[in-house]
């Protein structure tokens, strides 16, 4: 993980998208939002938030998407959706 990637989970929405002003206000130049399964629509939430209500000069960059191979907690693997969305300021 480097310092300018926030990775989704369940905290309020409000914390991330604080999370992603902070890397912003401390010099970073991009910031990587990444979330899997079920949390990818808070992901892009976040993004839409930050871009247009806390830093309306930021754009979103590349966008990747991707699945994961994860353990199963019944055994086995299951593959999980994944993404990430980059904001440029």
């Amino acid at each position: 993980m480097t310092g300018n990637e926030v990775f989704v989970g369940k905290k309020p929405l409000m914390s991330y998208v604080l999370a992603v002003v902070t890397q912003f206000s401390e010099g970073n130049s991009d910031v990587i939002i990444k979330a899997r399964g079920k949390t990818i629509n808070r992901a892009v939430d976040i993004a839409q938030i930050v871009k247009n209500k806390f830093a309306k000069d930021a754009v979103v960059g590349a966008v990747k998407i991707g699945t994961d191979e994860v353990e199963a907690k019944e055994g086995g693997k299951i593959n999980v959706s994944t993404i990430e969305i980059q904001l440029k300021k």
